[in-house]
């Protein structure tokens, strides 16, 4: 068994030049992000430029799918953010936590079923959805 990829022997110039250019973007959106509070947005774009640029070839690699996918969970984030917060659903018991758990599940849900609807998925799109709800957003 060898322990090097065989296109990465082949490739390294390309390779490490790839994963500097992913390096650097996510770089750049550290810097206008604050990491910690949206870790779940770091942890979505990580993969996503794990999957654009070591498998750009691959379908979900598309414009497509990682633009369209991004823009309709952000979408389905930010309703279900401002749907575990309205005034109404605070007056139930045990509503704040429960509401954050309901809508949180109810984002990932809708936002798989709405990629698969309209061909946009990209499967690491879907954790914004839940860290839209979970953490504080500025939808």
């Amino acid at each position: 068994m060898n322990a090097v990829d065989q296109e990465f022997r082949c490739a390294k110039a390309r390779t490490a030049l790839q994963c500097l250019l992913a390096t650097l973007t996510v770089f750049a959106v550290l810097l206008l992000l604050d990491a910690i509070s949206n870790a779940a947005v770091i942890a979505a774009l990580g993969a996503s430029s794990f999957i654009a640029f070591t498998i750009p070839e691959a379908e979900m690699s598309g414009p497509r799918r990682m633009v369209g996918g991004y823009l309709i969970v952000i979408a389905v984030g930010c309703l279900c953010h401002f749907l575990s917060g309205l005034p109404l659903l605070e007056q139930l018991p045990a509503a704040q936590n429960l509401m954050v758990v309901v809508f949180g599940a109810l984002s990932v849900g809708i936002a798989i079923f709405a990629m698969v609807v309209t061909d946009t998925d990209h499967p690491p799109a879907a954790s914004l959805a839940l860290g839209l709800v979970l953490n504080e957003c500025s939808c």
